[in-house]
């Protein structure tokens, strides 16, 4: 767990893959329990707000609230809309274009942990909205994979991941919504290809602009990364 940014009313960390958000699974690691242990340690009231979250499998920056009133602000900004959500993200497939908007109803099967697209009028479906830039294309492997930059406009179960494969263009190791990538199972490269790599929003006390930036550590990240792949993120709409 890596701490980017802590003062007495917010802590903002990096969330490892493979690590929940938070569970109710006994004896499974997750990052409030992990954030309620530090500041235990530390002599502090062990309270961690929950803000946002990430699945499981996708690395990323969190903001978490560390008393009652920095948590409501914090939440207030996130329903209406004013945290800025920047992600990375490997696809498999040719995208249709080089950059473009996504606009989706998802419904949440709660059974299966799965979402699925659906038609505006289906009870429960929620509107799901995206915006993505394609940064780099790799033509060397079959599917051609893609580094693709993408801001959330809402914030829906499995969001990304369920948009990307209903694009046919799905995320690189998605096991539940592509066919997982055997090559790069060969190569060492496994991992789901999504990191939460920007985050901006208003100090919820300070009232200041708070923006933190990591790069993915996922090896399937790291051929694009190191043909020097950059986040342009001025030229996406805040909107």
């Amino acid at each position: 767990m890596e701490i980017l940014y802590e003062d007495a009313h917010m802590i903002v960390c990096v969330k490892p893959a493979g690590i929940a958000a938070q569970t109710n699974q006994s004896g499974q690691q997750d990052m409030v329990s992990l954030l309620r242990n530090y500041r235990h340690e530390k002599g502090e009231e062990p309270y961690i707000g929950l803000i946002h979250r990430l699945d499981q499998p996708v690395e990323g920056i969190l903001a978490f609230g560390k008393h009652a009133r920095s948590t409501a602000a914090l939440n207030k900004q996130l329903q209406q809309g004013d945290f800025s959500k920047i992600y990375l993200a490997v696809t498999r497939g040719v995208m249709p274009a080089h950059e473009g908007r996504l606009l989706d109803y998802l419904k949440k099967e709660t059974c299966s942990n799965l979402s699925a697209v659906t038609g505006p009028t289906e009870p429960q479906a929620k509107k799901a909205e995206l915006i993505y830039r394609v940064l780099q294309t790799d033509e060397s492997c079959q599917p051609v994979q893609n580094l693709v930059q993408i801001r959330l406009l809402t914030g829906r179960h499995h969001q990304i991941r369920v948009q990307m494969a209903h694009l046919g263009t799905p995320l690189a190791g998605d096991r539940k919504y592509g066919a997982p990538d055997l090559q790069q199972k060969i190569e060492g490269q496994s991992g789901l290809g999504l990191c939460a790599c920007e985050l901006e929003f208003l100090h919820p006390v300070k009232k200041k602009i708070m923006k933190f930036e990591i790069q993915p550590s996922q090896p399937v990240f790291q051929k694009f990364l190191h043909a020097g792949a950059r986040t342009e993120t001025d030229r996406f709409s805040k909107k």
